[in-house]
């Protein structure tokens, strides 16, 4: 049972257990409501509600229990890049869809996860902080319990795009579902959407972009990039050709994690599949 504690700031004396654990510590309201159990929230080791007052130097504790992990587990390969009390990062495969879906009952990324915490004796819901598509590769990033599921994350994706761009720029266009598709998704109306891009290199008709997303809609870089005139190479619902690549040549390479209320800052990175190094050999890919 993981037990987080706190000793109070001098510049927090005067508040509140909850203004204290939303204002310094950045946990989130259902995070905090979470705790609301027996041994759940202890001031200097006494049970305590989320109204009482907090002085300089008092010892708050938030004792976080184990959860069932929700999902059948299923043995299946798994690079795990990083792993400590509040999180484990991973490098997902392409191919391996994140959740359960039709198809795809026991051979998703938590189901893999379920396995993982199982036969490591261990016992946590899984919760994936982001999702990424089936065929995106790439840094993924779960936590642990809710506590640490309030963490803030900055990814940057590798992409090879048809086509040759130079540059830098950005895309700012509304996302929503394509008229008569409950998959595809289109620019113009929905939910507003920015991608920046740096392209790094161009040959033979294709480019090496490295991406950012300010805003995470489903689909998001697939589908500004295809509608910007260089849809990713593979990437044939959003009119990439598969002549080099069998799906969207897209990695999450860099993940930023912070999370103030486990004293977690680092930044990981995943090598870049050898699917994708081997169709475009042209390119200059790092593959750190």
């Amino acid at each position: 049972m993981r037990k987080l504690e706190y000793t109070v700031p001098k510049d927090w004396d005067g508040a509140t257990v909850k203004g204290f654990a939303r204002g310094y510590l950045g946990l989130s309201a259902r995070a905090l409501t979470g705790q609301k159990f027996e041994g759940g929230i202890l001031v200097n080791g006494e049970d305590s509600r989320v109204t009482r007052v907090l002085q300089a130097g008092d010892a708050l504790c938030f004792t976080v229990p184990e959860e069932p992990m929700g999902y059948p587990p299923a043995e299946l390969p798994l690079e795990v890049l990083y792993e400590d009390e509040d999180f484990l990062i991973i490098n997902k495969p392409p191919g391996r869809p994140v959740h359960p879906s039709p198809g795809h009952d026991c051979d998703s990324v938590l189901n893999a996860i379920s396995w993982y915490y199982k036969h490591t004796g261990q016992s946590h819901r899984v919760r994936p902080l982001y999702r990424l598509d089936k065929d995106t590769s790439g840094v993924l990033a779960l936590a642990k319990h809710r506590i640490a599921a309030g963490a803030v994350t900055e990814k940057e994706y590798l992409a090879v795009c048809e086509g040759e761009l130079t540059g830098a720029g950005s895309i700012a266009e509304p996302i929503g579902l394509k008229e008569g598709s409950r998959i595809v998704r289109a620019c113009g109306a929905g939910q507003p959407a920015v991608t920046r891009f740096w392209a790094l290199d161009s040959r033979e008709g294709h480019s090496l972009v490295r991406l950012r997303l300010e805003t995470g809609r489903t689909h998001q870089i697939r589908v500004h990039m295809s509608a910007f005139g260089n849809p990713l190479a593979g990437d044939d619902l959003y009119g990439g050709s598969r002549e080099y690549i069998n799906r969207q040549a897209l990695h999450c390479q860099l993940l930023k994690l912070e999370c103030k209320a486990v004293s977690m800052r680092k930044t990981f990175h995943a090598a870049v599949p050898k699917d994708i190094l081997k169709a475009f050999p042209q390119l200059p890919i790092n593959t750190n």
